[in-house]
């Protein structure tokens, strides 16, 4: 149903834009531009009449770029309306029950005798947010950082991104074990993209200054690589140093334009 949504959502997009098109194309002049290009420079022509093109003055720059963007509107307009009547076609006939939700649908009787092939979203976050890990351990010294989901994290900026993360109801692990080549590591967050199903990691690099630290983070990223987890596709990385903190609004882009919506192909 959130497929449906969205197309609901692109469609009622496109009719507005093109009504709103329509509307700005009834301010420009008839006619339309061509432009031909020779040797002795560029020249523009009005083509609004059925015999013949009149060229355009060059110091009528204004009636170009009038017609020009004209041209560019009926092009959107054209363009806009083919793709909103397709979409049209195609939210009508959408089916009322997708496949997810089959398994929803059925009698609590007939759920105790099936296993379910396809889980509806919110069951199967559920479910992978309920399965048991193990974190690393905190030292006595260690500072206590609290979540707005109640969990300890070990810096400030972490408990920023979980709680971003937590009020934009993206489902998240906080330092799950990971194994890659036989190497056991937590990533800070194992993020849960819900539209394809696909985990995702975010590494926060609080010490950026500290040497040690930066080469440990160096060698942890390397191994992300070398196992195919390669930053931009499912590995995110956040920094901050003492003087340059963690800005809140690169967590709010990936929150938008990545954990919540699925990349195209």
């Amino acid at each position: 149903m959130d497929i449906k949504n969205q197309l609901k959502a692109r469609y009622e997009l496109l009719d507005k834009l093109s009504r709103k098109t329509a509307e700005k194309l009834r301010e420009y002049p008839e006619g339309s531009i061509k432009i031909k290009k020779c040797k002795s420079g560029v020249y523009y022509y009005r083509s609004d009449m059925p015999e013949r093109d009149r060229i355009i003055p060059k110091n009528d720059i204004n009636l170009v770029k009038q017609l020009a963007q004209k041209n560019y509107l009926e092009a959107v307009l054209k363009t806009s309306s083919s793709e909103a009547a397709f979409l049209n076609q195609v939210i009508e006939n959408y089916p009322d029950l997708t496949s997810e939700e089959v398994y929803s649908h059925l009698s609590d009787d007939r759920k105790q005798l099936v296993r379910p092939i396809l889980l509806p979203d919110d069951q199967y976050i559920a479910e992978w947010q309920s399965k048991p890990y193990k974190t690393k351990p905190f030292r006595n010294d260690d500072p206590v950082y609290i979540t707005m989901r109640g969990e300890r994290v070990r810096s400030k900026s972490e408990m920023i991104i979980a709680d971003r993360l937590y009020a934009n109801n993206i489902p998240y692990r906080y330092e799950c074990p990971l194994i890659i080549n036989g190497i056991l590591i937590h990533p800070d967050f194992t993020i849960l993209r819900i539209p394809d199903r696909k985990e995702l990691y975010l590494e926060h690099c609080g010490r950026i200054g500290d040497e040690d630290y930066s080469d440990d983070f160096v060698e942890r990223i390397n191994l992300y690589s070398d196992n195919g987890i390669v930053v931009g596709d499912r590995l995110f990385l956040t920094f901050e140093t003492v003087n340059k903190p963690l800005d809140v609004r690169t967590i709010d882009r990936l929150i938008s334009g990545v954990f919540t919506q699925e990349p195209l192909l």
